[in-house]
């Protein structure tokens, strides 16, 4: 069997995985906090029939040996945690954070997830949730009177309550960092799960050491850029067409081959 088509065979199934991210980042291009996906490849072992470097004679050694590779695989797809564009809502509950940091939120069982998507709501009991119901980590209530509400770069949230002159203050959203940010996993839902490859979550005050300050009214949209993900899809489309054609004149040589035998 010539190996040229097994080789071709993982360059194509590569270049569709390839495909399939960037069709996705292109999918996200409008959703709030999404950080697009690359693909990182790695080639195959690779036969080696003559080592470089063994001896011609007893003098001479092979400059080059003969190497031949075997193909290529996706060695993982990382996410990239570079900021997006924010965008000025005009909403008290939205909320974006400007530079490092994400914002934690509680499953119903309990564990922590993670989140660069502020658009916040309030639930029946005044909680501050994600928009698929999941509360803030902090827990912070809101009165059911509250006519406005404040969050500061600090992440300290305050409302004006009838009855009360000064502002009522209802706790202080914190935000975690990550030593390896790419080693989350990505549930859906615009939230992560800490694993062994991200660390675990450094917990801070907004806008202190190198958690980013949060911003009120404002929400920060993908960093999918339209026009990268349109030349990396040609890109992606060239070089499948490219291995496709190996397998081509690979199978041209070996309908020839039995042919003239």
């Amino acid at each position: 069997m010539n190996s040229a088509l097994w080789v071709s065979k993982t360059g194509l199934a590569a270049q569709d995985m390839r495909m399939t991210t960037i069709s996705n980042n292109l999918a996200n291009v409008n959703t709030v906090g999404f950080k697009k996906d690359r693909v990182v490849f790695e080639d195959l072992f690779y036969q080696v029939q003559r080592q470089p470097g063994t001896q011609a004679d007893e003098l001479n050694q092979v400059p080059a040996g003969i190497q031949l590779g075997t193909g290529v695989r996706v060695n993982g797809t990382q996410k990239i945690f570079t900021e997006g564009s924010f965008e000025t809502t005009g909403n008290q509950l939205d909320l974006a954070i400007g530079g490092q940091g994400f914002f934690q939120v509680e499953s119903p069982d309990g564990e922590l997830l993670y989140s660069r998507n502020g658009q916040f709501h309030l639930n029946s009991d005044g909680l501050i949730t994600n928009g698929n119901g999941l509360p803030l980590a902090q827990n912070i209530n809101v009165p059911p009177e509250a006519t406005k509400i404040t969050v500061g770069r600090d992440g300290i949230v305050t409302a004006q309550v009838p009855g009360q002159e000064e502002l009522v203050e209802l706790g202080q959203i914190l935000t975690v960092n990550f030593v390896n940010p790419a080693g989350l996993e990505a549930l859906g839902g615009n939230l992560y799960r800490a694993t062994a490859g991200s660390g675990e979550a450094l917990e801070g005050i907004p806008g202190e050491e190198s958690f980013g300050q949060l911003q009120q009214g404002t929400l920060e949209g993908s960093n999918v850029s339209v026009v990268d993900e349109m030349v990396n899809m040609i890109a992606v489309q060239r070089a499948y067409e490219m291995n496709a054609k190996v397998v081509s004149a690979a199978d041209d040589m070996l309908n020839y081959i039995s042919q003239s035998m």
